[in-house]
């Protein structure tokens, strides 16, 4: 059976954000991840991970910013990564060099790098080549700390105009830079709204040892992966037979309460 990781940015969101380690493990959840840490000392964040006996499993590298500061506020500046944008490498570095701080405080394996919304009128050719050397950077940085990082996909519709938009992109951004430590964070609702053939798509890409971590949610509405149009007792099949043996990250807003939702996974316990 797969491992699944509370995701805490956007589930217990009826509570401060600090308190949702305590209610993720109480409902019987052994990881969690987010979006980001930065607004919060690693050792706060890493005093809850132990007290609660949670793992951390993956969070963000920083989507702008030069200083902790303006890190933390990045994404709601509306920032969404800079690895694909010419001209802010050293913004990207900085990023990567706080996440991966982070990432040592709190034993955390893996990070996420985002590529950045496409300027407009911006040849693919130079943001691909940008993202290429960004990439290849950070994996360097990041083997030194014995961390993966992770490039997504991300649908278009929820994000227009992000530079990563298939899994066949993502996998040639692999190929290019050619390190071992640097996957592919496979989020299957960005997947199946900006592709579908979701199944076969694991089928192919999962035997290549390239997928770091799973993320799901319903399709379409984003909600509990009980409600919509994927079937995921299928999906979690196929990751059985599979052998998927890394986390899936519950990255899901819950329709009427976290705890109360939570049917879907206490099936998947006793199946």
């Amino acid at each position: 059976m797969p491992q699944f990781a509370a995701n805490l940015t956007l589930m217990y969101t009826e509570l401060p954000f600090l308190q949702r380690f305590a209610a993720a493990a109480a409902d019987g959840f052994t990881a969690v991840e987010y979006l980001f840490p930065y607004a919060y000392p690693a050792a706060e964040l890493a005093a809850r991970l132990q007290g609660n006996g949670l793992q951390q499993v993956l969070f963000n590298a920083p989507p702008a910013g030069m200083d902790l500061a303006a890190m933390a506020a990045a994404w709601d500046a509306g920032e969404r990564g800079t690895a694909a944008l010419p001209g802010r490498a050293a913004e990207f570095r900085a990023g990567v060099l706080q996440a991966l701080d982070y990432a040592q405080a709190l034993a955390c394996p893996r990070i996420h790098l985002m590529q950045g919304i496409a300027p407009v009128g911006a040849a693919h050719a130079v943001l691909t080549q940008q993202c290429i050397a960004n990439l290849r950077w950070a994996a360097q940085a990041a083997v030194q700390c014995g961390c993966e990082v992770l490039i997504e996909p991300i649908n278009q519709r929820d994000m227009p105009g992000y530079f990563l938009r298939s899994q066949a992109q993502a996998h040639a951004l692999l190929d290019a830079v050619q390190a071992p430590n640097l996957k592919v964070l496979m989020d299957l609702y960005h997947c199946q709204i900006a592709e579908g053939d979701v199944a076969t798509k694991l089928r192919h890409y999962l035997p290549t040892g390239r997928i770091g971590h799973i993320q799901i949610a319903g399709v379409p509405e984003r909600h509990e992966p009980d409600r919509g149009e994927l079937h995921y007792p299928y999906l979690f099949d196929v990751l059985d037979t599979l052998d998927y043996r890394g986390w899936v990250g519950c990255e899901y807003r819950p329709a009427a309460g976290t705890s109360a939702g939570l049917a879907w996974l206490a099936v998947r316990r006793t199946a």
